[in-house]
């Protein structure tokens, strides 16, 4: 059998060392997670942890990258399941905006994500975010089914509503009652965005 390369090593590693984070940080937070949870369950060692992610900091945004990652594969088939383009759009950011009750997603994205990381407007993955939101606004655009405003605006409005949503239920006392209230409230933003008959 061929021996790994160091690439492949590299990247064996990393993996592992996500995975033993995205564990710990999901159950503890980020606060009570500590290195040697992570280096222990990947059975690395801290220098290996310096090496790919220079601080615990580094490793918790790349578990935070691949948590968003996998997000977006889950909006996407949300989306394509959908009867039409406005209803794909819809049911996309309402799906994201009830990952909010997902107890991962709700710890490390929503709640440790901006104590850690900052403002999340300003998270190496936002603008992505904001690209596809606004070519998924040009495209309904050119359809005739919204109303002809700034796409780039109207992208980073509606990322900020879902964003803060979210943050809200994750947030807060009672999570699902949250999320029942926020749901049809943000249901009732995104239509606004519909073409209203006789628009020139």
């Amino acid at each position: 059998m061929a021996a790994k390369s160091r690439a492949e090593t590299a990247a064996e590693t990393r993996a592992r060392l996500i995975a033993a984070a995205r564990k710990a940080f999901g159950e503890k937070g980020y606060a009570e997670a500590s290195m040697d949870d992570f280096t222990a369950e990947a059975g690395l060692t801290r220098g290996a942890l310096y090496h790919h992610f220079g601080d615990k900091k580094g490793l918790f945004e790349a578990v935070l990258l691949e948590i968003d990652a996998e997000i977006a594969v889950r909006l996407n088939k949300v989306s394509a399941k959908a009867a039409s383009p406005w209803e794909g759009f819809v049911a996309e950011n309402i799906a994201y905006v009830e990952l909010a009750l997902e107890p991962e997603i709700q710890r490390i994205m929503l709640r440790d994500g901006p104590a850690v990381l900052g403002d999340p407007f300003r998270w190496s993955n936002t603008e992505g975010c904001v690209a596809a939101l606004r070519a998924s606004l040009e495209r309904l655009q050119a359809e005739g089914l919204v109303e002809p405003v700034d796409a780039e605006a109207t992208a980073r409005l509606v990322c900020g509503a879902s964003t803060y949503a979210a943050q809200w239920i994750a947030n807060a006392d009672d999570p699902r009652e949250a999320s029942r209230r926020a749901i049809p409230a943000f249901r009732a933003l995104m239509e606004g965005l519909l073409r209203r008959s006789g628009t020139a």
